[in-house]
């Protein structure tokens, strides 16, 4: 009887230490707002640097922004503008020497890359299928760009090697720079060289470029917004939060003899004083008046 309780915990903890692995896949390490993670319940909070994302959440971009997130094995997946990136049973299992993730990434609307090519030499083998509405690519450790429209599916292979599913055909894509288009409509056009102007042209949507008001891991920049009080900046710092800014209230002392408690209200996290001032410039865009 002891053996057998001994085993069950044994398992148990095994389970456990499988799930924290599998929930902890893939971390956000830089934004350019807005954006925001929706959860599994349908709460939906600002997309922030540092958060871990969990099998049942969506990402989600809005006009202009970027998203960088990061696999636990070193590989990159960036988002561009209006996109949308639901996460399905991605799992990171396996010991040092065969260590695999796997699981599913569906790519609902926008531009998307999957890159080995931002962290260093990624640090474990990759079983993942990432679904692009009509059309899913199988990965097994490569270098690819896509995007899904209200017209078209597509999808880029820039270097490695993907596994294609479009309706009923099943097809490898292993010349590097070459591409496939499937409409909407049903039709799908042959594999083909990518141009190296167009090629350069996509990977421009899902790059995050300097001085874009990016927020990222281990950020101390911040753009300040001020309030009458208490009730005043929380109200708009959770009107910003729900806009998908990452912003928080910030209570200080007032210089001069009173010392009294004033209030503001922080986006926090930006990676730069030049991506402080872009943010800067967007809030003022947006209607908000940031400090300085």
């Amino acid at each position: 009887m002891m053996r057998s309780l001994l085993f069950t915990v044994l398992s148990v903890l095994l389970m456990c230490t499988v799930a924290v692995a599998g929930a902890r896949t893939l971390t956000v390490e830089a934004v350019v707002s807005p954006a925001w993670v929706e959860h599994a319940g349908g709460a939906r909070e600002p997309l922030v640097p540092g958060a871990v994302l969990r099998n049942g959440d969506r990402v989600l971009t809005g006009s202009g922004a970027r998203a960088l997130l990061r696999m636990a094995e070193g590989s990159a997946v960036k988002l561009g503008e209006n996109a949308s990136l639901g996460i399905d049973r991605l799992v990171d299992k396996g010991g040092t020497a065969g260590r695999i993730v796997s699981g599913a990434l569906d790519v609902a609307q926008g531009a998307f890359r999957f890159t080995t090519r931002v962290f260093g030499a990624p640090r474990a083998s990759r079983d993942l299928n990432i679904r692009i509405v009509t059309v899913t690519a199988g990965i097994r450790g490569t270098d690819l760009w896509g995007k899904s429209s209200t017209e078209r599916d597509v999808v880029c292979l820039i270097e490695g090697r993907i596994f294609v599913q479009h309706q009923d055909q099943a097809f490898t894509m292993q010349d590097p720079l070459s591409f496939f288009i499937a409409g909407r409509d049903g039709k799908r056009q042959p594999v083909a060289p990518v141009p190296a102007a167009q090629l350069q042209e996509w990977a421009t949507e899902t790059e995050i470029a300097p001085a874009s008001g990016a927020s990222r891991r281990g950020g101390t920049h911040r753009v300040s917004l001020a309030a009458t009080d208490e009730g005043a900046a929380a109200t708009l710092a959770g009107k910003l939060r729900t806009a998908g800014y990452p912003a928080r209230v910030r209570a200080y002392r007032a210089d001069g003899a009173d010392g009294s408690l004033r209030y503001a209200v922080d986006v926090i996290g930006l990676g730069s004083a030049e991506d402080a001032a872009q943010m800067a410039g967007a809030l003022r865009k947006a209607g908000y008046s940031p400090q300085g």
